[in-house]
């Protein structure tokens, strides 16, 4: 019998993963930033040769997740960034609303 995934199988997952983790990751900086959390949805557009990841917050929550001189939304898109880059994956972040 066996006792979870096997090794191969275990390095497979953590060389590619989907979209999700990265999704999930913006999603909690976001949501610990916001007065709305429950406002905070995440969408993956798949792009040709990168994910792109759009992050729409409530509208008085938008000065949160940008910051002053937009410094906070270049750290959240750094945090992702260095993410996706370990695990083989070009994501960009934009902030809609």
């Amino acid at each position: 019998h066996r006792h979870g995934p096997c090794a191969a199988e275990e390095s497979q997952r953590a060389v590619r993963p989907g979209g999700q983790e990265m999704k999930d990751l913006l999603l909690y900086i976001a949501r610990s930033l916001v007065e709305h959390p429950d406002d905070v949805t995440v969408t993956e557009k798949q792009g040709a040769d990168e994910l792109t990841l759009e992050l729409r917050v409530a509208p008085d929550d938008m000065g949160k997740v940008i910051g002053r001189q937009g410094r906070i939304a270049k750290e959240i898109r750094t945090v992702v960034r260095s993410y996706a880059q370990r695990t083989g994956v070009k994501v960009s972040v934009d902030i809609v609303d």
